[in-house]
C-alpha cells in the first residue's frame, strides 16, 4: 500500500500528488526520512502493463 501518494489520470496524463509536509519515519538505512513511497511498483488503473515506482525522501538532520 502506498504512503502519501495519490494518483489521478486526466486524459492521457498521470498526475501524482504527495504532501511534502508528511513524515513516514526513517528509511531502512536510517540516512533519510521517507515523505512518500509506492513501496515497490504499483499498477496504474485502466492501463495494462504500466506501473509506477516512486520514493520521495529527504536527508535526515
Amino acid at each position: 500500500m502506498a504512503k502519501n501518494v495519490n494518483i489521478e489520470i486526466k486524459g492521457s496524463t498521470l498526475v501524482i500528488t504527495c504532501n511534502l509536509d508528511e513524515d513516514h519515519g526513517p528509511s531502512k538505512s536510517g540516512k533519510t526520512t521517507i515523505i512518500a513511497s509506492t513501496e515497490g511498483n504499483m499498477p496504474i488503473p485502466g492501463h495494462e502493463g504500466i506501473k509506477l515506482g516512486l520514493n520521495l525522501y529527504k536527508n535526515r538532520k
